[in-house]
């Protein structure tokens, strides 16, 4: 079957007026119609394998950081502590999955970010604090600051250098996927829970065998009940400010403002560890402080996740004027309401056709912010080949969907 043409042809007047110098959406030759029978290919080999590669290194890594916790605590507490970590760890996912959800973000990439948290940038944090200690009993050097400076100056900095270095990586390996604050919400929230439930099976198996049960029901509660998104918050800052970068400028901006991002996570974080020496009352200093700063957290996620959903909107609206969808398809598309109906719609016809709807979903997602990367003229991350090809995978999902069964290639 033929393919779709995409030539380029003038749009209509108000999208010329509106994107004049820019880009013009690809014109569907039929509108909303058009399919394509031909196998999409999604990602390159080359991407493929160093997305591999990457998630074997860092896995690596994590089975020396888990020999290192198996050494000093045990095997048994590492198994028990490990269980009870997941707890916190299922609650940060949960919130990162709902986060992740208008525009899921690759699989490989949030498996890398997740085991950067849990192995590599604990191995950095646990390298540095070692190379420090060991050169403080060379010089016969006491500690700046003592007890203090360890919780509130050198974690802070050295843990969220280390996380935030993770992001780094991700933007540059996937920039394609990296569209704005809710991605570096995302990916900075998932390596922060891999941090945190491997520090969490530290913090338990340190006070399971230094004061027994008691001890360890206390730092669960402190950390597991009151505290699981401590980290997330922390970073995501990083995220956020990497995100805004990437939205609005090149490589080199979304770099300067990774840096600033760095210095509010540094802050709350330091502020986080040394509150006890601010606040002597805990609880105290975890409601007036803490707990505002949590609700403003969530506020800022939600406007952001509000904003992701408008741009879909206005990008989809764009295509449906060049006539690649319906006025009713972007109904559906771009709205809370619209995919709850079309996904359960889809769940009648069959698994087969409930797939065919998830593609058809994410990939107009990504098609919109595809065409939000062309309207803020960010260069040299592969527009013009992701527009072209998620045209083509939209086209395939919208066939899947009319030939109940349908599959790519056939």
């Amino acid at each position: 079957m033929a393919g779709p043409d995409y030539s380029l042809n003038q749009s209509s007047a108000h999208v010329q007026a509106q994107f004049a110098r820019r880009a013009e959406p690809r014109r569907a030759p039929h509108p909303a119609e058009s399919v394509w029978n031909e196998p999409v290919r999604r990602s390159s080999a080359l991407g493929i394998a160093l997305g591999i590669v990457g998630i074997v290194l860092v896995s690596l890594v994590g089975l020396l950081v888990l020999g290192y916790l198996t050494l000093g605590l045990g095997a048994g507490a590492v198994i028990l502590c490990g269980l009870l970590a997941l707890v916190p760890l299922g609650g940060v996912l949960l919130a990162v999955r709902w986060i992740d959800k208008w525009e899921p973000e690759p699989r490989g990439a949030l498996w890398f970010a997740f085991l950067w948290g849990a192995a590599a940038s604990v191995a950095i944090a646990l390298l540095f604090d070692l190379a420090f200690q060991f050169t403080l009993q060379a010089t016969n050097t006491a500690a700046p600051f003592g007890e203090f400076g360890s919780l509130a100056i050198q974690a802070p900095i050295i843990e969220e250098v280390a996380k935030g270095f993770g992001l780094l990586l991700i933007f540059f390996a996937a920039r394609r996927h990296f569209d704005g604050p809710v991605d570096g919400i995302v990916y900075a929230a998932t390596i922060a829970a891999g941090f945190a439930f491997t520090e969490n099976i530290l913090y338990f198996g340190q006070a399971l065998t230094e004061t027994g049960p008691a001890g360890l029901a206390t730092v669960f509660f402190l950390r597991a009940i009151l505290s699981p998104f401590a980290h997330v918050m922390f970073t995501c800052c990083t995220g956020v400010a990497l995100g805004w970068g990437a939205h609005r400028m090149g490589a080199g901006g979304a770099v300067g403002a990774w840096f600033i991002g760095l210095a509010p996570a540094i802050f709350l974080h330091a502020l986080w560890n040394g509150g006890s020496y601010l606040i002597p009352d805990f609880l105290a200093f975890y409601v007036t402080l803490q707990v505002p700063l949590f609700l403003v957290a969530i506020a800022i996620t939600v406007l952001l996740r509000r904003r992701e959903m408008q741009i879909t909107r206005q990008r989809l609206t764009e295509y449906a004027e060049a006539g690649w969808f319906s006025a009713a398809e972007v109904e559906m598309l771009a709205t809370p309401a619209g995919r709850r109906r079309a996904r359960a719609w889809a769940a009648t016809q069959g698994e087969t056709t409930s797939r065919a709807m998830r593609r058809f979903t994410v990939d107009a997602t990504r098609l919109a912010h595809a065409r939000q990367r062309i309207l803020t003229d960010r260069d040299s991350i592969g527009k013009q080949r992701d527009e072209r090809q998620l045209l083509e995978a939209v086209a395939a999902d919208r066939f899947a969907l009319l030939h109940r069964g349908a599959v790519r290639g056939s």
